[in-house]
């Protein structure tokens, strides 16, 4: 499975220079506008657990500053490798599966109403990679998490 998102993820275009630096820019107002709607909903402590808003926060801070880096030099393998982490790491913390759809999809929209029109076309690949993969994700991570280990990076 793990080999599959490898391959799946060579298959990514790095974004351009252009794109990347919007996306550079914007990362922290994005940030910012996805912590206030994902605090917002109903359900985001079914989703996170009990006591785990702020480390959604910082997830989603994170998550901006990760992609920046994976669109500034691109690395399928860091890639792979750090989504996964994400999954088990989080998980073991109590959030629930349901997180990652609502996280993934409200990036999307954020995007698409925050990015350039050719800035969204060049990374909407990578959002969507991680969206149709999320199955993958929790395969692999069920994995260690069946081991009881909270995973280091």
């Amino acid at each position: 499975m793990k080999e599959l998102l490898q391959k799946s993820a060579e298959q990514l275009q790095k974004p351009s220079k252009k794109s990347t630096e919007e996306f550079v820019q914007k990362s922290e107002k994005l940030a910012a506008e996805m912590n206030r709607i994902m605090t917002a909903r109903k359900d985001v402590v079914k989703m996170v657990g009990e006591n785990n808003l702020s480390m959604m926060e910082d997830n989603h801070r994170n998550h901006a500053r990760f992609l920046s880096s994976v669109f500034t030099n691109f690395q399928p393998t860091v890639l792979v490798e750090t989504v996964l982490w994400v999954y088990r790491a989080y998980r073991a913390h109590g959030f629930n599966l349901s997180y990652w759809p609502a996280q993934l999809d409200q990036w999307v929209e954020l995007f698409k109403s925050e990015l350039s029109e050719d800035c969204f076309k060049e990374i909407y690949p990578f959002y969507n990679w991680m969206i149709i993969n999320q199955p993958a994700f929790v395969i692999e991570s069920d994995k260690v998490l069946a081991d009881g280990e909270i995973p280091k990076h």
